[in-house]
This record gives structure tokens, sequence and C-alpha cells, in this order.
């Protein structure tokens, strides 16, 4: 397919977003992180307002040790994460998950850090409604993998409008020793004779092409795009040593502004390059 696009004017075509009404607070996970704590959270809760703040806690852990539980998410940390804290004595690598210092010196922490002002002074009334308010906020660093999500299951939808069917033409997040074995097909030009794993978002068998895809969208800038563009553009040309398959990336965001000279280079000698405007405008049905 010999390329007549002009590329500017395809550029000038790329979304701002792909967030859908669920991609701003992933609603149910938050329900369900506070719900696997909600026990502890709320045998925390009898702390608020105490006179003998560590005293209170070092009683109620000896009846409740699963409390120490909860501390991490009380400072937005998740208990799988070693709390580290630098002090003119000595270093100290907490483990909330499993208790590796005197429970002493995790009273230590809960003072130092703040959280038995937090309670002590009675500046939240519910735990569970605080907890609920951080994981939302924690929430947000999810965004990036949402974005992705999204972009992917805009494509999906795309091709599946085409006539390809999961499991059968059409095949997610497959690696190339799967496709090589499927479609009887010789992959090694793009994958370092087979060193390296390369995993595709997308195959689409539409005969006799086979089309691998990769899909992504950016919102903001950053050395990554350039690095991908650069990534693809050799994907594209390993490619052409291949008979009957073809490389197809399908990538939008304004964040390409900013990287269009390596995605410009790749523009160029890839014929399959599209964004969401190309599919709105049926492109995929170029390839009937």
């Amino acid at each position: 397919m010999k390329q007549t696009r002009n590329f500017d004017e395809w550029l000038s075509t790329m979304t701002d977003t792909v967030a859908d009404w669920t991609y701003y607070t992933d609603f149910p996970k938050v329900y369900k992180n506070v719900s696997s704590i909600k026990v502890a959270l709320n045998i925390m809760n009898s702390l608020i307002g105490s006179k003998n703040i560590q005293e209170d806690f070092l009683d109620l852990y000896q009846n409740y040790p699963e409390i120490l539980k909860v501390v991490p998410i009380l400072i937005a940390k998740r208990l799988r994460d070693t709390i580290i804290v630098k002090d003119p004595i000595k270093d100290f690598y907490f483990d909330f998950s499993k208790r590796n210092y005197s429970i002493e010196e995790y009273t230590m922490f809960l003072e130092k850090s703040g959280i038995f002002d937090l309670l002590q002074n009675h500046l939240v009334s519910n735990l569970v409604d605080y907890v609920t308010g951080v994981e939302v906020g924690m929430d947000t660093n999810g965004r990036k993998n949402r974005t992705g999500d999204a972009m992917e299951n805009i494509v999906q939808s795309y091709l599946e409008a085409e006539g390809y069917i999961l499991g059968e033409n059409l095949f997610k997040e497959i690696e190339q020793n799967e496709i090589e074995e499927i479609f009887s097909v010789d992959l090694s030009a793009i994958t370092n004779d087979g060193n390296t794993v390369k995993r595709f978002d997308f195959v689409i068998k539409n005969e006799p092409v086979l089309y691998l895809i990769e899909v992504n969208f950016y919102s903001g800038g950053g050395s990554k795009l350039n690095e991908t563009a650069r990534s693809y553009k050799m994907i594209a040309e390993e490619t052409k040593a291949i008979p009957n398959v073809e490389f197809m990336w399908i990538t939008d965001g304004q964040g390409w502004y900013k990287a269009k000279k390596n995605l410009r280079e790749t523009f160029d000698i890839l014929p399959f390059l599209y964004n969401i405007n190309d599919l709105e405008h049926n492109i995929l049905k170029n390839l009937k």
C-alpha cells in the first residue's frame, strides 16, 4: 500500500483523551480495598479522641494484632511496601505485614509519622471514610494503565465491528511464539532470531495477510514516545522480510505533537499507521 496521506493533516486529527465514564476512578476497586480491611479500621476507630493514645494503642494491639496491617494505608502506602525511615540513630525498614521490630518501635512510628496526632486530636471522625478518600487518591496512579486499556478496548471494538472474531481470526495480547505456532509463520526477523520475546496487542488474520498490531495512547510528551516511534519503525522495516505479514500501529494522543519528528519518520515508512480518526473513517475496510 503506497502512503499518500499528509503527515501534518493526519497529526492534526489526534484526539485529546480516550477517557470513558469509569476512567477517572475505579470505585469498585476502591470499595473492595476498603472492605478488605474494614474490620481492622473500625477497631482502630476506638483510638479517635484517645487521651492516652500510646497506651491505648498497645492495649489494642495485644488484643487485635491485625490492626498493624492497616497502618500503611493511613499514610497512603500499600501493605506490601517496606516503609523506610532515616533516623539520626539508625535507619528503619518497617514491614507491616510481618512485624520486624518491637511493638514499641512501631508505636514510635505512629507517633512520629503523625498518625497518633491525626487520631488523638479528632482530625478524622471515621477511618473507614478516611481510607476511602485515601484509596480514591491513590487510584489516580492507575489512570495510566486505564488509558492503555481504554485504547485497546476502542481498537478491539472496531476490529470486531469489521467481523474479526476473538479466538478465531482475532487474538489479543499474544506472544510471537504462539503466533508462530498458530499461523505457521517465522517471525525471527523481528525477534533477533528468537533471542527476544515480543508480544503484540492484537493479531488479525485477513487472508492471506497476517497483521501484527501494537496499540497505545499518549496524552503527554516524554522520551518514551521517541523510543516507541523508533522501535516500531524498526519492526516495520524488519517485517518487510516476512512474506504475508504486515505490522500495524494504532496510536493516538496529543502527546505526539511534542514527538512528531520521530513519529513522522515512522509514518513515512509504515503504511499501516493509524489513529482513532482513521478507525472512525473505516480505514480497516481497506484491509479487505
